[in-house]
């Protein structure tokens, strides 16, 4: 069982440790989301596992036509639901199965925080997240893996007693003049002149 005093392990680590393929789409993950170690992203596969897991047993249970299993079933997909995991509307037990690692690491602070223009790249985010810039409404937040609802996620900005809360700091400058030419539609190649003359 173990003593209490420490917590056990909440994640579950590749059977095999050695896979090539399965390595470098763990690296591209990493890069892409700003992530620290492979234990993130190893965290986000097991919560989603569990999640697969309870959507499987629960879709052998609807067979039966158990009551419970229904509570159960609206019980959870009113949860990913909330997180923004599924869409607004009829999500049924298929859509938690088609769940992806991806999705799960969209809904991660320090992604949201990036991709709403908030900070120039995902780590960028992180050491912001880390260092006490971002808050979550009246709540400062410093988890970049915390979870963000899409009831939160409008709520995100810089924490009011931040230097980056002032419009005007040379990190927000620099960062809006960044978003700018990242939005400028780029200028068709103009074509070349023809050779005058033959060689």
């Amino acid at each position: 069982m173990g003593d209490p005093k420490f917590l056990r392990r909440t994640y579950d680590t590749p059977k095999h440790p050695w896979e090539a393929a399965r390595m470098e789409e763990e690296r591209k993950l990493l890069t892409k989301y700003g992530l620290k170690n492979k234990r993130e992203l190893w965290k986000a596969q097991s919560i989603l596992r569990g999640f697969r897991g309870q959507a499987r047993d629960l879709q052998a249970r609807l067979r039966t036509g158990a009551p419970q299993a229904r509570r159960e079933t609206d019980q959870l997909i009113g949860r990913l639901t909330r997180l923004g995991l599924l869409p607004v509307g009829t999500p049924t037990i298929d859509d938690v199965l088609a769940l992806t690692t991806e999705d799960l690491l969209q809904r991660r602070f320090e992604w949201i925080v990036f991709n709403r223009g908030l900070a120039p790249t995902a780590n960028g985010a992180r050491q912001w997240i880390s260092h006490g810039h971002m808050s979550i409404g009246d709540h400062r937040v410093t988890r970049p893996g915390y979870l963000v609802p899409s009831a939160e996620e409008p709520l995100i900005a810089y924490c009011p007693t931040s230097p980056l809360a002032n419009d005007d700091h040379m990190v927000r400058v620099a960062l809006r003049e960044r978003l700018q030419a990242r939005a400028a539609p780029t200028p068709p190649p103009t074509p070349e002149p023809p050779a005058v003359g033959g060689a």
